[in-house]
């Protein structure tokens, strides 16, 4: 098994754009929505040191998990959906000659009471995009299935937390998208990036993340022409300080 991308460079600007999502050691794209290995390889080897414990509070398909293990980080993963933490187990069950810790388990992002004040040494997390994609049918506590106006409301708890875990002087990055309703777009990311900021966390980057491989492509492309409204073909990617 492979366990590192090949020829990777660190990223060093503002934008990044991965045509090849990834697939070394057990990455792959059968999660819906979930991330590029890229972007949480990035976020670790910036933001953190060897040793170091990570949070991942929406982990879903485990991709800050898998690498996190990789790199030599300790790791929590938390995701209120039982199916997500059953797969997580299956994508860290390989070995690797490092003293890395990996701990899943289930919590609500809100009330991560389990975990110490200041205890985090950085937060690399990929929350839903309020329902464009739903995670479970009657799970209260999954932010999936807010609306908009709702899931803002409840992303206030999930900031609270964020900086009640982290060390002073460490990052929490965030990568979230817009959405749109009757044709306009819905400042989604901008507003949890607000959110954020009146937490207490000072804006470190904004990092703008292209959006490849998109199983709808055609369709909506065919809608753009037709009624009017460009592509959104991007992704916010903030990265705050404590």
């Amino acid at each position: 098994m492979k366990l590192e991308p090949d020829d990777f460079k660190l990223e060093l600007n503002t934008v990044w754009r991965f045509p090849k999502r990834g697939d070394w050691a057990t990455h792959d794209a059968k999660y819906p929505g979930n991330w590029s290995p890229f972007i949480p390889r990035n976020i670790i080897l910036r933001y953190s040191l060897t040793g170091d414990l990570v949070l991942d509070q929406f982990v879903g398909g485990g991709t800050t998990l898998v690498e996190a293990k990789l790199l030599n980080r300790n790791c929590i993963g938390v995701d209120v959906n039982e199916s997500a933490l059953v797969r997580c187990h299956e994508k860290c069950n390989f070995k690797i000659d490092n003293m890395a810790a990996t701990t899943i388990r289930n919590g609500d992002a809100r009330d991560l009471n389990f975990i110490a004040n200041e205890s985090i040494d950085l937060i690399c997390t990929h929350p839903p995009y309020a329902n464009i994609i739903k995670y479970s049918e009657d799970n209260g506590n999954d932010l999936s299935r807010c609306k908009i106006k709702e899931f803002l409301y409840e992303m206030e708890s999930v900031a609270g937390e964020c900086f009640r875990v982290l060390k002073d002087d460490k990052y929490c990055a965030i990568l979230i998208g817009d959405t749109r309703s009757k044709g306009h777009v819905v400042q989604l990311g901008f507003s949890v990036m607000n959110i954020f900021i009146n937490t207490g966390f000072y804006l470190k980057e904004i990092i703008i993340k292209e959006q490849f491989n998109c199983k709808s492509t055609g369709y909506w492309k065919e809608s753009s022409i037709k009624y009017n409204f460009l592509l959104l073909a991007h992704e916010y990617l903030f990265v705050f300080k404590k």
